[in-house]
């Protein structure tokens, strides 16, 4: 599993990168990176079949500690798995965007 800072999963996210936000809907309605798709880490694995085998996946939490499990699990499963250190914490933190509001659930493949 690989991990990437916050610049990095800026650029992923401009260049179309799958980003998940495995926090619970509360939390990414509170405020999530733009793009970031929501699917908490209790229905990952049920999901799956929604995430594209073919390119990275990049994981992103609160804190970074959820969504390295949750990437550690997809590699697992034959993912490229990408986790996000820091979180949406340190993306806050940087002063970048952050969108509130109902969880977006779709993936773009």
């Amino acid at each position: 599993m690989r991990e990437i800072d916050i610049d990095q999963t800026a650029r992923a996210v401009e260049d179309g990168a799958a980003l998940i936000d495995v926090r619970e809907t509360s939390e990414y309605a509170d405020g999530h990176v733009p793009g970031a798709v929501s699917i908490p880490m209790g229905l990952l694995m049920s999901r799956l079949d929604d995430l594209d085998r073919g390119a990275p996946v990049h994981l992103i939490c609160a804190s970074g500690n959820r969504s390295r499990a949750m990437a550690d699990a997809l590699v697992a499963q034959g993912f490229d798995a990408v986790n996000v250190v820091g979180g949406t914490t340190a993306w806050i933190r940087s002063g970048r965007p952050v969108v509130t509001g109902e969880a977006r659930q779709e993936v773009a493949r």
